[in-house]
């Protein structure tokens, strides 16, 4: 159905997927509702928190300071290059990130290219290089109040942050950058997706559209 048709024999994705959203928006819900429908076998994922720049080179203090939610954070040059090279048909090694220490792991994990390919983080429509190689960009949309509690339950349980620090960090980075970048991208999307993984009508048609990839 797609020019990313198979090629010499290597699979190539028939649909370039992006999901964006704020952050505990449920942007992980949906995917992982997509990969259950469709099978982990139809599905590649390239999550944008693997391609944080790495913050080795500065000191604790400094990584703690950095803004996380700025564009300038992510290495898009290398998400845009991994995503060039599933379309290609090749895989990838994409980059693990310690969201502890705000560094780069020294392994790697093995992408192989899928029928379908999901772009997922909340500034994939936010990077016009990003947008450009997406067949259907899709925006999770929560309210802000739900999205801040997943936020505090996250990185307490899985990235070792203390209440203040969590709250600090919502209220000089995650929200002003929400409203910056986050939110207007979502003027780009095809599809808004309201409550994220439990709205069951927008899921059921998305789904039944990423079913027909390569039919």
């Amino acid at each position: 159905m797609s020019s990313r048709s198979e090629t010499f024999g290597a699979p190539r994705p028939a649909l370039v997927v992006g999901i964006a959203g704020g952050s505990g928006s449920g942007k992980s819900t949906v995917v992982e509702r997509l990969v259950r429908a469709l099978g982990p076998d139809r599905v590649a994922l390239l999550e944008q928190d693997a391609y944080y720049r790495d913050g080795s080179h500065l000191s604790v203090a400094e990584r703690a300071a950095r803004n996380y939610d700025h564009p300038d954070a992510i290495d898009e040059p290398l998400l845009v290059e991994q995503v060039r090279t599933l379309t290609a048909g090749r895989t990838c090694q994409v980059p693990r990130y310690d969201f502890v220490t705000h560094t780069r792991l020294p392994e790697f994990r093995a992408v192989e290219p899928r029928p379908c390919l999901v772009v997922e983080g909340i500034l994939v429509l936010a990077m016009p290089a990003i947008r450009a190689l997406l067949d259907l960009k899709l925006y999770v949309e929560t309210d802000a109040d739900l999205r801040f509690i997943r936020r505090l339950q996250r990185d307490r349980s899985d990235r070792g942050r203390s209440t203040e620090s969590v709250i600090e960090q919502w209220e000089q980075f995650v929200r002003p950058m929400h409203l910056q970048f986050v939110e207007p991208s979502k003027r780009y999307a095809d599809l808004i997706v309201p409550e994220g993984g439990h709205n069951e009508r927008a899921l059921e048609v998305l789904i039944a559209r990423l079913l027909s990839v390569g039919d």
